[in-house]
């Protein structure tokens, strides 16, 4: 029997493996994936990462402890997906800061690298300022934190 609940993505090493599949309802009047929809699936590739390693998002925001809010995002469209098309999001963990995460992200098909992005998600407490990652989260991205910066 299979363990993993569905949907779930994995690690391979330091890498974070998000499958996604490309529906009509991601692509644009052109028939391929809209720009902004790419955000999306790395969005949710994110919010696996962080489940699957350990780091419960919910308890923290239920808690009033704090929340992650993306806070820059540089991103690089190489070519285009389309309808029914099977991508992966590969994730890694490249810089931590007291209250950041900096997250390198590349949407791929097959061995193309179709997007790239390198996200920088803020901790940010119920008043919406910074505030510290909690000790045990930075420690799971040390863990998690790829060689190549």
């Amino acid at each position: 029997m299979h363990n993993e609940p569905p949907y779930s993505g994995r690690f391979d090493g330091t890498l974070h493996l998000f499958a996604v599949r490309v529906y009509f309802e991601d692509t644009d009047a052109g028939g391929v994936v809209y720009h902004a929809n790419y955000l999306r699936f790395m969005e949710r590739a994110r919010s696996d990462m962080l489940r699957v390693a350990g780091i419960d998002q919910r308890a923290a925001l239920d808690g009033g402890d704090g929340v992650y809010v993306v806070a820059d995002v540089a991103i690089k469209y190489h070519r285009s997906a389309k309808l029914d098309d099977e991508l992966l999001v590969v994730s890694e963990v490249r810089k931590i800061g007291a209250a950041s995460c900096v997250i390198h992200q590349r949407v791929m098909r097959g061995d193309a690298m179709v997007t790239d992005a390198m996200v920088t998600a803020a901790f940010v407490g119920p008043d919406g300022r910074p505030r510290r990652q909690p000790r045990d989260w930075t420690e799971i991205f040390e863990r998690l934190k790829g060689a190549a910066q």
